[in-house]
């Protein structure tokens, strides 16, 4: 069970903050159920009501600032996800997303980008699809590093390009 105050990583919410933990009156909920009160830090004005002891949605701890750092320093061992059909390219974004796995959210970052730079060079706009997925991949992942390494949000792509061997 998480503690009011722990950030902690919540599907594709991304990371959110326990505000309460508590029984909540609201028509339909269970009323003996324990709820987590999360609220998320792409928006903070609004409130997540999840039971505690589900398991629906993928719920951690963020990652330590140990493991973050390992994540980057490997960031060029991250495969891209090059998937030619785009139904299944979009399905696996989202998987990936919904996982809450760092390393998945790089793969996303890296093949979009890669993508996105084909793309440019054909005189292509990018999609609104590619776009949307890594705009919340990125969200997700810089989120998640903000906390777990102690710095700015705005601040863990510099670190990221610094640090990645």
């Amino acid at each position: 069970m998480f503690k009011i105050g722990e950030y902690i990583v919540h599907g594709r919410n991304g990371v959110c903050k326990v505000e309460d933990i508590t029984h909540i009156d609201i028509d339909g909920a269970d009323k003996n159920q324990l709820y987590y009160i999360l609220v998320p830090m792409k928006s903070v004005a609004s409130k997540i009501f999840f039971p505690v002891n589900s398991d629906r949605v993928v719920m951690r701890p963020i990652v330590s600032k140990e493991e973050a750092e390992r994540i980057v320093e490997d960031i060029k061992n991250v495969e891209p996800m090059w998937i030619d059909n785009e139904r299944q390219r979009e399905a696996k974004y989202k998987e990936a997303i919904g996982s809450c796995d760092c390393t998945q959210l790089i793969g996303i970052i890296k093949t979009l980008r890669e993508r996105n730079r084909e793309r440019m060079l054909q005189g292509k706009k990018v999609t609104y699809i590619d776009d949307r997925y890594m705009k919340e991949a990125k969200e997700n992942l810089h989120d998640e590093f903000a906390i777990a390494l102690g710095i700015d949000k705005d601040d863990v792509e510099n670190y990221i390009i610094e640090h990645a061997k």
